[in-house]
């Protein structure tokens, strides 16, 4: 079991990361909320992991926050639900806010997020409630470091943030749409990193 990995920060885009250690690069997939709160390419990282090992892939997921990873592996122990889907959950939401739905028993949010229906949404409030009720939130959230490095164009960016909401869980229309709406409300923006943090708080 890898459980927590150190090294330089080699690559990073939505929702995929290296991080070098002692000349081994390793391939990380990481929630959008970890993304958002990396440091800049070449700069050191530390990250929580989570090791998967199936008949037909080797999978490591990785969380700036160990309450993050925590989550994770509270969310793929419910039925129906695997490490893609956690995924998502997880870069729809924080955790502290996940846990916030679940307590008032919100289904409506849950079920707007990728891959989510009606009967799973159900199913995580009822198998999570007991798991997740003594639940502490952390004050205040933390900061995201590194400046956000700008894409080539602004069209360029939006293919990235619309292929990376794809791969979430999100159809490509919903995604294009809300990818869209952002670039008209918030023009100035220039990063995927960016488009996508607003387009998914706008589906949220």
């Amino acid at each position: 079991m890898i459980g927590r990995i150190r090294g330089i920060l080699i690559e990073k885009q939505p929702t995929d990361i290296q991080v070098e250690v002692a000349g081994i690069a390793y391939e990380v997939q990481v929630p959008m909320s970890t993304l958002f709160k990396l440091p800049e390419v070449g700069d050191a990282v530390t990250l929580h992991t989570h090791f998967v090992v199936r008949e037909d892939a080797q999978q490591l997921f990785g969380f700036i926050e160990l309450k993050d990873k925590t989550l994770f592996r509270t969310l793929i122990k419910v039925n129906g639900v695997g490490p893609k889907m956690a995924l998502g959950i997880l870069s729809s939401v924080d955790s502290d806010a996940l846990v916030g739905l679940v307590l008032s028993n919100d289904i409506a949010a849950l079920v707007a997020m990728p891959g989510i229906g009606k009967k799973t949404a159900e199913r995580l409030v009822i198998e999570l409630r007991d798991k997740i009720k003594d639940w502490e939130t952390a004050g205040g959230s933390a900061a995201v470091t590194g400046a956000k490095a700008a894409s080539p164009n602004a069209a360029s960016a939006a293919r990235e943030a619309e292929t990376a909401l794809v791969s979430l869980g999100y159809k490509l229309p919903q995604a294009a749409r809300a990818i869209a709406a952002v670039q008209k409300d918030r023009p100035e923006i220039v990063s995927s990193e960016e488009l996508i943090r607003f387009a998914l708080k706008s589906m949220a």
